[in-house]
């Protein structure tokens, strides 16, 4: 069943569908799907991994899905708030709890061969994660790992322009992560809140975790354009996905950066 794309400026006319990314000695195809249901994503990232041979490239998809709850595989329903909500709630079958989906989110699936790139599943969790706080450090935001809670969170900032912004939601999440490991191949992946309207969060407990806090880029003070942010996580991930060594951030939008903070190595899922 082909994907249905919806009517959206994310639909990439000035961007090639597919490119090519750096990744160590195994490149990594680029494509760039646009605003799509959430369950034709879904549905395509098991056909691919189910037709995957040993000679299949490493894909990485970069979506904006229209607004939808997705509880992981063995998620409790209860942290579903809000059961009128109006929002669809799609069962899937990623590891982690609830989270929302919704447009202004920069949502990035990797389907890569963990055998072939001798990666350990925790390891890819962690090298996503620091793709993620890479991506951050060049908006100048100050991010983290948390112990026991997978994803990216908002860390203390020591300087910048957003000093007080950037206090009052220090803890708040603003990144997840989710995957599904097939056959030595994952897929599903990670979502970074851009601009969005965060509402939907309230409606849920985020990732299983009750009163957690959720922001935006947008939030923290930084106005990006989606695609910007979004090739720029995608070429994070492939560089880290690739064990290249790490590259310092670069400023973006004329923002300053003062190199990013030291990462911490907690537990991840």
């Amino acid at each position: 069943m082909p994907a249905t794309l919806l009517d959206s400026s994310l639909d990439f006319p000035a961007v090639p569908a597919a490119a090519e990314l750096s990744s160590g000695a195994h490149p990594v195809t680029l494509r760039w799907r646009g605003r799509e249901q959430y369950q034709d994503s879904f549905d395509a990232m098991r056909a691919f991994t189910d037709a995957r041979t040993l000679d299949t490239r490493d894909e990485i998809w970069l979506v904006e899905h229209p607004p939808v709850f997705t509880l992981g595989l063995a998620g409790n329903p209860a942290h579903l708030l809000l059961a009128d909500s109006g929002i669809p709630l799609v069962k899937v079958d990623r590891g982690g709890q609830i989270t929302y989906h919704g447009p202004g989110q920069v949502v990035a699936y990797l389907l890569i061969d963990l055998r072939r790139r001798k990666l350990m599943v925790r390891e890819l969790v962690r090298r996503i994660e620091e793709a993620v706080i890479e991506t951050l450090a060049a908006y100048n935001l100050a991010t983290d790992r948390k112990d026991g809670a997978p994803g990216i969170y908002v860390s203390p900032r020591p300087d910048g322009a957003n000093d007080r912004i950037h206090s009052m939601h220090e803890g708040a999440k603003i990144a997840a992560l989710g995957l599904k490991i097939r056959n030595g191949c994952s897929y599903h992946g990670v979502s970074l809140n851009v601009k969005m309207d965060l509402q939907p969060f309230l409606a849920v407990n985020p990732c299983g975790y009750a009163g957690l806090e959720t922001v935006d880029m947008a939030t923290l003070g930084v106005a990006a354009d989606w695609r910007d942010v979004a090739l720029m996580l995608a070429e994070r991930l492939a560089h880290q996905i690739g064990g290249l060594p790490a590259i310092a951030a670069q400023p973006q939008d004329g923002q300053a950066t003062a190199g990013r903070p030291a990462a911490s190595t907690g537990s991840t899922e």
